[in-house]
């Protein structure tokens, strides 16, 4: 939509997402980032945190479900997505607002971790693209783009230490 506020938030998540199922069976993953800004003070000659900041996120539906099972508490997270404001009333009865980021995209930091991406089986259903539901694809077998055709024997750059001065192609 026009006009959202579009944020990109990079910190470590508080604690586990927590997966959970609306009434009607829908998956929303809830967890919090928190992001601290580091600075050199030349006066003390050292790296100083700055103020934290907190900020509460959802996903929905599959992507929940992806979320919840590959990140854990502690992990630096980038995040992309819209921020969200509701306002609401507490059990004293006070007037309360909260800011959420309702993310559309999230992902292990790598500038000090490596992570193994695994594809995630296709449930078939309607997707949260962009142009509406998605038509259920069927599951093709991929091969690795850059292999030769028929050959089984592998090259001299996926075998570490098998390799001689000429390069491999």
């Amino acid at each position: 939509m026009a006009g959202e506020t579009i944020i990109t938030v990079v910190g470590n998540l508080t604690a586990d997402p927590e997966l959970r199922y609306t009434q009607n069976g829908l998956p929303v993953a809830n967890f919090t980032i928190a992001s601290t800004p580091r600075n050199f003070d030349r006066q003390a000659n050292e790296w100083k945190d700055g103020e934290a900041l907190f900020l509460r996120a959802s996903v929905w539906r599959e992507f929940a479900e992806h979320v919840a099972g590959s990140l854990t508490k502690g992990m630096r997270v980038i995040a992309t997505g819209r921020l969200k404001q509701r306002s609401y009333q507490d059990r004293e009865g006070n007037n309360r607002t909260a800011i959420e980021l309702e993310v559309d995209e999230i992902g292990p930091s790598l500038r000090y971790a490596t992570a193994q991406v695994t594809r995630a089986a296709s449930s078939g259903g309607s997707g949260g693209g962009f142009g509406g539901g998605q038509q259920a694809r069927p599951q093709v077998q991929q091969e690795e783009p850059w292999a030769t055709p028929g050959s089984a024997a592998p090259d001299a750059w996926s075998a570490p230490g098998s390799y001689g001065d000429d390069t491999p192609f």
